[in-house]
């Protein structure tokens, strides 16, 4: 149940006040002078002040109220505060206001009004809560991950990011095949990083192939190396990229671009570790971890005849899928920090256009656009204009229907995707708190 302090040398309004959120299920503690109401908010959990602001017989100037919120927001700068007075001074209501304070209301209150912004700043002071304990959680979970593995200078702050990641160092010292999945620029390769640098093969080579930067004609030979004379230009023997990466990683990127050919070569290599150069019979033997990466629908190449159906499952034995940076957006500001190198810092602005922004090119995007900003700033610091952005249509919003009432699947699938903070959930499902709360009783969804 939340709680209310109540700070006011009236010990009558006291009384009023309790009584009225009493019948609403609202506890209130009372304290008739600002040192008390001080030392009761150190001792008590409490959600939210209401003070006066002159506890002085005869004083009407507001500046010992002035002084007691100036003191609650330097001990509790997220505590809301309502001021209540019989003595009205816009100005100073003005300036407060500005310093933070949640409301200024004129004794006689009305009690509706103020029961209606008690509750509006109590569901708002528990959403912040329940944010904050979220938030900690996973600072908490990001740095066991940190400590237990090798993250290779992983910039991460998004759960979504978290997972993947995590996922990764739990496969990591499984021989197994990995295949990540995503969309270009986000990231798949520092995810095959930190595969190699916490697999038992640790200490063995990287070697990374884009298969999608090779011909075609070239890729079995960059794979597998080639022969004196094994085509055009092949003027001596090279050894291909996995002998490179014997006893080590070898990664595999665009994988949906190479050659029939070549995946049935691949397939017999992960299968025995065996394999011929081009224009060569001798076979060679390699023990070599292979994690591959694509951002192709390697199902659908699979119908169209494309890609081998044996092979796709001999890749995805684990399949890391990561989310492109639109569904990251934690992620975005500390890498864009990430990628500055001078002293410009970004401005709140920035930060919130950043955040803002759909980056169809992911992380390979954001870093252009840093870089680029970071130059042409001429500033101390990078604001909107700096960054250029292109203007990109807002995502249209679905129009709430007062026939569509969310089902149980609807409801659970929202308190998902925002942690169970309720506050957001409801938001999203166009309810107030208490509206949603209503529907997971009448559904049987536990309230945690």
């Amino acid at each position: 149940m939340p709680a209310i302090l109540i700070i006011d040398d009236n010990a009558s309004v006291g009384t009023a006040l309790d009584v009225l959120f009493s019948l609403h299920d609202i506890d209130t503690l009372q304290a008739q002078s600002p040192a008390e109401g001080l030392a009761m908010l150190e001792a008590n959990a409490i959600d939210l002040v209401i003070q006066d602001m002159n506890f002085t017989e005869d004083t009407t100037s507001g500046e010992e109220g002035e002084a007691l919120f100036a003191q609650i927001r330097a001990r509790h700068p997220d505590l809301p505060v309502i001021l209540l007075t019989a003595w009205t001074h816009l100005s100073s209501a003005v300036d407060l206001v500005k310093a933070g304070a949640a409301d200024y209301l004129a004794k006689p209150w009305d009690d509706r009004k103020l029961l209606t912004t008690v509750n509006n700043l109590l569901e708002l002071s528990e959403a912040r809560r329940e944010l904050d304990q979220r938030r900690a959680r996973e600072q908490r979970q990001r740095s066991a991950l940190e400590e237990k593995y090798d993250l290779c200078g992983a910039v991460f702050a998004d759960p979504a990011s978290e997972r993947v990641i995590a996922l990764a160092c739990q496969v990591a010292r499984s021989a197994l095949p990995v295949l990540i999945t995503g969309a270009n620029g986000a990231g798949k390769e520092k995810i095959a990083q930190i595969i190699q640098a916490n697999s038992l093969v640790a200490k063995g080579p990287f070697v990374a192939v884009n298969c999608g930067a090779l011909p075609s004609e070239l890729i079995e030979a960059e794979l597998f190396g080639a022969e004196a004379g094994a085509y055009t230009g092949a003027n001596k023997a090279r050894e291909g990229k996995f002998e490179a990466a014997d006893g080590g990683t070898l990664f595999l990127d665009e994988i949906g671009n190479l050659s029939l050919g070549g995946q049935m070569k691949l397939l017999r290599v992960l299968e025995t570790g065996r394999f011929e150069r081009l224009g060569s019979n001798r076979e060679r033997q390699v023990k070599v971890r292979v994690v591959s990466a694509t951002n192709a629908d390697l199902p659908a190449m699979i119908r169209d005849g494309s890609f081998r159906e044996d092979l796709y499952y001999r890749l995805n034995t684990v399949e890391l899928v990561l989310p492109p940076l639109a569904e990251r957006p934690g992620d975005i500001v500390p890498l864009a920090e990430r990628f500055l190198t001078a002293s410009k810092p970004l401005s709140s602005a920035a930060m919130a256009a950043l955040q803002r922004y759909p980056w169809p090119g992911n992380v390979r995007e954001l870093r252009n656009v840093i870089q680029r900003a970071e130059l042409l700033a001429s500033g101390n610091h990078i604001d909107v204009a700096d960054l250029n952005l292109p203007r990109a249509p807002a995502a249209p919003r679905p129009a709430p229907s007062a026939g569509n009432d969310p089902d149980r699947a609807r409801i659970e699938a929202v308190l998902a995707r925002n942690h169970g903070v309720i506050a957001q959930a409801a938001a999203e499902l166009g309810l107030s708190r208490q509206a949603l709360y209503r529907r997971m009783d009448r559904h049987g969804i536990p309230r945690e």
